[in-house]
């Protein structure tokens, strides 16, 4: 495990790629890069990398330091969103009318509203309710993965 503490210029540099979560850190942070993928602030998990992009944790989701825009899920579907699988439309019972095709989004279940997982959004809103089968959200981050453990 290769860990290394950010720079103010580093710090910088990523706050300006997490700038859309309306998010920033201070120079007074404790901010380590762990395996050029996850990114601990104050030893706690923030944000990690998938495909390029910078993907918040979770856990930081459900304690409200940072809002996505969401998609609610079923409880028929919960089962499969928490066990990794990707978001299919038959499932979706709400969906936020600012998702763009490629947005980072907060899957949560209906009768809880509690974010399940992350993921990336496979079509704009509009796109997504007029369709009746078919793969809608590309689960990136669940609970109960190897970042949700960490």
């Amino acid at each position: 495990m290769k860990k290394v503490s950010l720079r103010k210029s580093d710090i910088k540099e990523l706050n300006e790629k997490i700038a859309a979560y309306g998010f920033n850190f201070s120079k007074n942070d404790k901010v380590e890069l762990v395996d050029d993928s996850v990114y601990y602030v104050n030893d706690k998990l923030f944000f990690f990398k998938i495909n390029d992009k910078i993907i918040p944790s979770l856990k930081i989701i459900l304690e409200g330091k940072i809002i996505l825009k969401n998609i609610t899920v079923d409880m028929g579907a919960v089962k499969f969103v928490v066990s990794g699988a990707d978001v299919m439309r038959p499932g979706i019972v709400n969906i936020d009318e600012t998702i763009s095709k490629g947005d980072v989004v907060a899957v949560i279940d209906e009768k809880n509203k509690k974010p399940l997982s992350i993921g990336e959004s496979l079509f704009n809103a509009p796109e997504m309710k007029l369709m009746t089968s078919g793969k809608a959200v590309k689960n990136l981050h669940f609970v109960g993965d190897k970042h949700w453990n960490t």
